[in-house]
């Protein structure tokens, strides 16, 4: 096993991991659910960022209550580095949503539930970026 293969396992085969990826999944959930009602009154795209704010916010109240417990730094200070992660997690979310959506799926002739589908794998593309930012700034201890 190499050195990196080492950090990677240690990394994301962990008791913090495990429940980042439930809290983490319960505030996808919220973000994916909340696009499909969004969607009834914003277009696509508006409403993939809404409903990334409403699955951020969750995701916050959920990784501070149970994954980053030990964390020393302070709510306001988290708060901001939480949200300098999920601005890179968003454009991953948005860009990989919208261009399955609008240019992949059309291409390959893929129509059923295209958009629900493209941005359930948005949503899930940046799940292990989010965990190393959070783990090394939002909620550093």
């Amino acid at each position: 096993m190499t050195r990196a293969h080492a950090m990677v396992r240690s990394g994301f085969v962990s008791k913090n991991f495990l429940m980042f990826l439930l809290t983490g999944g319960f505030a996808a959930a919220v973000n994916w659910s909340s696009r499909i009602l969004f969607n009834l009154w914003m277009p696509y795209s508006a409403a993939i960022v809404v409903a990334y704010i409403a699955g951020m916010i969750t995701a916050f109240v959920l990784a501070k209550m149970f994954v980053f417990t030990e964390s020393k730094q302070s709510t306001h200070r988290s708060v901001f580095f939480f949200t300098l992660v999920n601005l890179v997690a968003v454009a991953q979310t948005w860009a990989v949503s919208v261009g399955l959506a609008y240019y992949v799926f059309p291409a390959i002739g893929m129509s059923w539930h295209a958009r629900d589908i493209a941005h359930l794998v948005g949503v899930v593309v940046p799940v292990f970026t989010s965990y190393i930012g959070h783990k090394k700034f939002s909620f550093k201890h």
